[in-house]
């Protein structure tokens, strides 16, 4: 076979593949036989086809697929075996592609073009300069995640009498104008209401003090100040019947029941971090900062990244990129979207193309090398952050492997912890090779760091 390559520029070329009736023959032959094994045609056994006969009906066709199949071989081949550094798939040329009859020719010469990607230093020493921002763990944030896990621990306690926040359950009936319970009106059992949320103070003030077994009135409209919603969800009707309901309700009150946070003790240390992990107050709030901290860790990280991205897209300036070619690509590879499409995130798409190269370098430089128990342990960090944010800190590692491994199922999601993985290995060893200049901010400062583009801590929109 011969492969001629032809640089059309600096980042496009043109790959020649002449294939030859010595390329082919042995290998269509094999598959005819291995055809004929198998065809079925009547007036013939099985495996009994005359070889004439299925060169005649078949012959074109197989010849056509043992080409396809050779030439995309020896084309991946040869690009590997020279090195090249391609964007993409090779598209056909269509123009340098001389026309194609496998029922006559005995020789076919294919084109490609070939996107290539642009040459770029990204590699990382101590002569470059970053900062690495790091977050201060005040008493303050200490006690708001202390008060966040009692709030988690709480329960709702059954009491006498009324106070703000407490949830009263009872029944509802609608009265005349006589004051009286209207016959055939609105009554509801177990109906249930938080008056703090009502928005006529007046009306919220009827509820100051009441006891179990009491009996008030009040308007719900007026309550509500006529929200429609939020009447037809307490007097269980539609919005429209509601709309029309602006009487006032007796409610008999049968229970009263008020939210109580855990207790700072033993047993919100054991809930928390498991059993006897600390054994009071001082040590509880020792290990709440140290988790926050590590928990922050991350957040630091993922700052780190973002500006070594925006710096190593600075310092190896604009980039090259066979333009018209990778719109070919894009457009090929969203075949159901338009040509609009791709105009509208072309750009999006080369600055994304742009970090991928660099990260390419940058795993060559580093050696780096993903395991399956690297992307396992991204996938238990992820799960390990997710459920934490329910206060659930201290899951038993087979517990954390089992959702690892559903997240793992998912391929979109699989590829996404892959993803993750390189980048928290260029992060740690970027963080050995650069000359880092450590910061520590508030919590609020780091925030503020985010603000262009709308991101806060944990990498995730506000």
């Amino acid at each position: 076979m011969n492969i001629s390559f032809e640089n059309v520029n600096k980042v496009s070329a043109l790959l020649t593949l002449k294939v030859e009736k010595a390329d082919y023959e042995e290998k269509v032959e094999k598959a005819l036989k291995d055809f004929r094994k198998k065809a079925n045609m009547p007036g013939f056994r099985p495996g009994q086809v005359p070889m004439g006969l299925l060169k005649k009906r078949f012959g074109t066709e197989i010849l056509a697929e043992e080409i396809n199949k050779i030439l995309s071989h020896e084309l991946y081949k040869y690009i590997r075996e020279q090195k090249i550094n391609i964007l993409g798939e090779p598209m056909a040329n269509e123009e340098k592609t001389p026309a194609v009859d496998f029922a006559t020719q005995e020789e076919f010469t294919f084109a490609f073009d070939i996107a290539l990607a642009p040459e770029f230093d990204a590699k990382l020493s101590a002569k470059d300069k970053l900062t690495y921002y790091t977050i201060n763990v005040d008493e303050a944030m200490v006690d708001q995640q202390i008060q966040a896990y009692c709030q988690r621990g709480g329960q709702y306690q059954k009491v006498d009498s009324y106070q703000n926040n407490d949830m009263v359950k009872g029944l509802l009936a609608q009265l005349n104008e006589e004051g009286s319970t209207l016959e055939g009106g609105i009554q509801v059992e177990n109906a249930v209401m938080l008056p703090n949320y009502m928005k006529n103070d007046d009306e919220k003030a009827k509820f100051d003090g009441a006891k179990v077994n009491d009996v008030l009135v009040f308007n719900p409209a007026k309550a509500y100040n006529d929200s429609d919603v939020e009447l037809s969800s307490l007097l269980k009707i539609s919005k429209e019947e509601a709309a029309n309901v602006k009487s006032d309700f007796s409610f008999q009150i049968t229970e009263i029941t008020r939210f109580e946070a855990a207790a700072l003790d033993q047993a919100l240390f054991d809930q928390v971090l498991g059993p006897d992990v600390v054994k009071n107050e001082k040590e509880f709030r020792a290990r709440i900062a140290e988790d926050m901290k590590q928990s922050f860790v991350a957040d630091s990280d993922y700052k780190f990244l973002q500006d070594l991205r925006a710096y190593l897209v600075n310092r190896i300036g604009e980039l090259e990129y066979p333009e018209d070619m990778l719109k070919r690509i894009m457009k090929h590879n969203n075949a159901d979207k338009d040509d609009a499409y791709v105009e509208e995130n072309f750009k999006a798409s080369l600055e994304e193309l742009t970090w991928h190269l660099i990260k390419e370098q940058l795993s060559d430089q580093f050696e780096l090398k993903v395991e399956q128990a690297d992307v396992l342990e991204t996938a238990k960090s992820a799960t390990r952050m997710q459920f934490a944010q329910y206060g659930m800190t201290n899951l038993p590692d087979d517990v954390l492997t089992k959702y690892a491994n559903e997240m793992l199922k998912n391929q979109q999601q699989a590829e996404g912890l892959v993803a993750r993985t390189v980048e928290s290995k260029i992060v740690s060893k970027a963080k050995e090779t650069v000359k880092l200049a450590e910061k520590a901010v508030s919590l609020e400062e780091f925030n503020k760091l985010f603000e262009k583009d709308g991101k806060g801590a944990k990498g995730k929109k506000k």
